[in-house]
């Protein structure tokens, strides 16, 4: 009984300095985006400003177009998910529910992929763009976005529809339903929180992204907000710490404040399908 006890309160403890561990930036970020030039260069630094400003915020708008650029990230991002999602459901239905050698490949394949580097394919991707001329446009950083997006949501894709049972689809069969009827009037609104969860990835992570937009984009007026943060880096490597830690702390709320709208809707779609099936 001890020993179960001993081990738990490691758990938690453990848990506890992981969760110190991600919090930490984050805090420190919000903490300096408010402390006033002076704070900033002091020599002793503290969590909590002592004369919390809106300065910072204020310099950082007047300084780098933060709202063109976010509208930028939007675009690409929103465009990320839909195509991605379009794109990987009819993908992951046959990855699943076809059990052959090349469908096992295929998710191989997929895995493996994630382990590529991006500078190992930003040239062939920068070739392909310029024969498409697509360099410097919002749809040629989509279509690299997709692209990049879709292994990882078509993985996560598959394990949502291998969990819907396959005696609805086979009812839908016996009713005359082609499988394209089947996917999109059967299974697609079961798989609901799968493809909320899946175009929630691909946002994040075309809102995110930095490399390919800092490489495909060229007009100022086209780039995303993670390049615009690198404007706050003087020519000598010199950061303006207060500007662009409240810019950066500005790019870094649509994604929590997207994730906590819907995470809830995605735990109580899955315990919903739960208790159908």
């Amino acid at each position: 009984m001890r020993t179960s006890r001993t081990g738990r309160a490691g758990q938690h403890a453990a848990l506890l300095a992981y969760l110190v561990f991600l919090a930490f930036p984050f805090l420190w970020l919000v903490s300096t985006a408010f402390k006033p030039p002076r704070e900033l260069a002091s020599l002793h630094p503290t969590w909590i400003p002592k004369d919390p400003t809106l300065a910072n915020f204020r310099q950082a708008f007047d300084e780098q177009p933060l709202l063109d650029a976010a509208l930028n990230s939007l675009a690409a991002a929103l465009g990320t998910a839909v195509v991605a999602v379009v794109l990987a459901t009819p993908m992951a239905y046959v990855m699943a529910r076809r059990r052959t050698r090349l469908a096992r490949a295929a998710t191989g394949w997929v895995v493996v992929s994630q382990a590529f580097p991006l500078v190992l394919v930003i040239i062939p991707l920068f070739l392909v763009l310029k024969n498409l001329r697509l360099i410097d446009s919002m749809t040629g950083l989509v279509m690299v976005y997709v692209v990049w997006a879709l292994p990882f949501a078509l993985w996560m894709l598959v394990g949502y529809v291998r969990a819907v049972p396959r005696g609805l689809e086979e009812a839908a069969a016996v009713d005359g339903a082609g499988r394209l009827r089947t996917l999109v009037s059967v299974t697609a609104p079961l798989l609901a929180p799968g493809l909320v969860a899946t175009a929630l990835f691909a946002f994040v992570t075309a809102w995110n992204e930095f490399f390919f937009a800092l490489v495909l984009l060229k007009t100022p007026e086209k780039q995303t907000l993670p390049v615009v943060l690198t404007h706050f880096i003087g020519a000598e490597g010199v950061a303006d710490l207060g500007p662009l830690a409240a810019a950066a702390f500005l790019a870094t709320l649509p994604s929590l404040v997207v994730f906590a709208l819907i995470q809830r809707r995605i735990t109580g779609g899955m315990l919903t399908g739960a208790v159908k099936s």
